[in-house]
């Protein structure tokens, strides 16, 4: 394999930068920024000369907060007219119920009934921003909907206040006719010492007890279930598994660390590769179809980087997801990997009799002559299995 035959990224790959990503400006909470503020219709154009699809913004990235009316109206026109000329598009966008010190006690779920009411009001003027935008999906990350005083209030009236917000805006998305459904992102912690619901598969119970369950997703980080140790992947494939994948951001981190958002592919290329082979469904459909929705990269360039170091950030990220595309794709259609996976010999006829119960299944399963010791002495080779997958990321096969 030669460095020529990995295509550079195009539209139809999908691939989505956010204003706040390529955008940020190298500020933590120990330093100060290390580059400049780039305008938001300069990092359109930009993303569009390196290949991306899309773009996706907070309404602050794009909105100052507290800009007037025609301020307002002034700023989403030249973005709409960058947007354009630069034929990129907006898939995504969300709100900052996080940044603002009202927020200090969460947004929907606060203990102030004025604060809960502000964050609806915030979120369905950043809907309207979103769906005038062209926007489909609509995110939320409750990064302030959490507690370090945990008795401040019980975790039950939380979860009551996050169902009525959502289920009101909601209603608000009908009764405007807008095309746009919610993901909901998960996170453990961090900013908060406990953030509510903190994992996709805690929001996917939730989503069933909403008033419009249809209209709600999830949008799950690689570094939000990463960080504290979670197998993203299995995460993910939940998701997928109940059609509820409807966004997804993609990133880097490390186990342990504080919310790092480094480059997709530059941490564990084991789990990025298994990501990306379930994400593009190399190793054929029958457990369900392939993602086919925004592949957003909500990371961000080191904190060294001048303004042409951010774009080898953004270049760097749908490069590597090229390159562990192209690689799954290759070991799933490795002879040896083939051979390997596949189905296991069912001679006694045992996955038709466990399809659906009835009482000549349940007989026949029974009185099924499963042969223990032959079983538990058979090798399962794994260890080929993994070493095989090993050599195509490295591309040595």
């Amino acid at each position: 394999m030669t460095n020529d035959s990995i295509p550079a990224p195009r539209a139809s790959d999908r691939f989505t930068f956010g204003l706040w990503t390529v955008g940020n400006i190298g500020r933590d909470p120990f330093g100060d920024p290390t580059r400049a503020p780039i305008d938001p219709c300069r990092i359109v154009e930009r993303l569009a000369a390196i290949g991306a699809w899309g773009v996706n913004l907070h309404d602050n990235d794009l909105v100052p907060f507290g800009a007037s009316a025609s301020e307002r109206d002034r700023i989403v026109a030249g973005f709409k007219r960058a947007l354009a000329d630069h034929r990129l598009c907006v898939p995504m966008a969300t709100t900052n119920l996080f940044s603002h010190a009202i927020f200090k006690d969460g947004a929907f779920t606060s203990n102030d009934p004025s604060v809960r009411a502000f964050a609806l009001r915030k979120s369905m003027d950043a809907i309207d921003l979103g769906a005038e935008l062209g926007a489909s999906t609509y995110v939320f990350w409750g990064g302030r909907e959490g507690t370090e005083a945990d008795a401040c209030r019980d975790p039950r009236e939380a979860i009551k206040r996050m169902r009525g917000a959502l289920d009101y805006l909601c209603g608000y998305v009908q009764d405007r006719g807008y095309a746009l459904r919610f993901a909901l992102e998960a996170k453990p912690n961090e900013p908060r010492a406990d953030i509510y619901m903190p994992t996709t598969g805690h929001m996917l119970a939730f989503i069933q007890t909403l008033a419009h369950p249809e209209m709600v997703g999830v949008n799950p980080e690689v570094a939000h279930e990463t960080m504290v140790g979670l197998n993203f992947v299995h995460g993910v494939a939940q998701a997928m598994e109940q059609k509820k994948l409807f966004h997804i951001d993609l990133n880097g981190q490390r186990i342990g660390r504080y919310d790092q958002d480094l480059r997709f592919g530059s941490e564990d290329l084991r789990q990025a590769f298994l990501l990306v082979r379930l994400l593009e469904g190399t190793a054929g459909d029958r457990h369900g179809a392939a993602y086919t929705g925004p592949l957003h990269f909500d990371a961000h360039a080191y904190r060294s980087e001048d303004e042409e170091g951010v774009w080898d950030f953004a270049r760097g990220c749908m490069r590597n997801y090229l390159l562990l595309k192209q690689r799954a794709q290759n070991f799933d259609a490795d002879p040896e990997v083939r051979e390997l996976l596949a189905d296991v010999p069912d001679p006694l006829g045992m996955a038709a009799q466990m399809n659906r119960y009835c009482t000549a299944s349940a007989k026949a399963l029974r009185a099924a002559p499963i042969d223990l010791d032959a079983i538990a002495r058979r090798g399962l080779r794994y260890e080929r299995l993994d070493q095989l997958m090993i050599e195509h990321i490295l591309g040595a096969r």
